[in-house]
């Protein structure tokens, strides 16, 4: 958060990622940095993944990304 936070300052768009249990956790750290950062939150475990499930996560979240930094 604090990286995304830092990149909209400077002017560049940026999208928060994350796995879901991180829901609550990123919504505190938003609040506390007064920065609502668009935010994309993917299956969890990440660790585990194979290459072909992280291929297949990846592919699940680019058109929101992508929709979030080219948005309004």
């Amino acid at each position: 958060m604090h990286d995304i936070n830092n990149l909209e300052r400077s002017g560049i768009p940026g999208v928060f990622v994350a796995s879901a249990p991180f829901v609550d956790a990123a919504a505190m750290q938003a609040e506390r940095l007064g920065f609502d950062a668009a935010r994309v939150f993917v299956e969890h475990p990440i660790q585990d993944r194979t290459d072909e499930e992280m291929y297949a996560i990846a592919n699940s979240a680019v058109d929101e990304l992508i929709g979030l930094l080219t948005g309004p």
